[in-house]
């Protein structure tokens, strides 16, 4: 697998971000998906990071990415790095993508000086949970846009 930092806005970004949508569609029942309010700028180093993993047929199959957070209103703190958008399609599930893709995240935010990465999840996604829990994360105080819904579920790990 190649795993390439890309804009948000690319298009094999586009195309995977749709696909995820149709994703919590699906899982959730929710004709919007995510509406977490996300744009490109959110995403360019040294506020983010957004990877996209490639098959050996340069095939897009997995992504992920980081943005800064700070103090705000959505219960952030200061020096927050954001994990959004993993995902991996279907038919690469199980290579390890996801790990590679964290691991990487988790990298490059702490060189930039974040000190803790959050997330938020929901309940019908006991894959990510499980990934996460595994990767070191514990649930902490709900944080973002989803904050105040049953469903979901926030995890945090200190990057120091």
């Amino acid at each position: 697998m190649n795993i390439q930092p890309v804009r948000y806005d690319h298009p094999d970004a586009i195309k995977l971000n749709d696909q995820v949508q149709l994703e919590y569609v699906e899982r959730y029942g929710d004709a919007e998906g995510d509406v977490t309010p996300l744009d490109a700028g959110m995403f360019v180093p040294p506020a983010g990071l957004y990877l996209i993993a490639y098959d050996e047929q340069d095939r897009p199959v997995a992504t992920g990415g980081w943005r800064s957070q700070d103090a705000n209103d959505q219960d952030y703190a200061d020096g927050d790095a954001e994990l959004k958008r993993m995902y991996v399609v279907p038919e690469a599930r199980g290579l390890g993508l996801a790990r590679r893709i964290l691991a990487l995240l988790e990298e490059d935010a702490r060189d930039r000086g974040r000190t803790r990465m959050v997330l938020e999840t929901g309940i019908e996604q006991p894959e990510a949970i499980a990934l996460y829990t595994s990767s070191g994360y514990a649930p902490c105080a709900k944080v973002g846009h989803y904050r105040f819904h049953d469903s979901s579920r926030c995890y945090d790990k200190p990057l120091s």
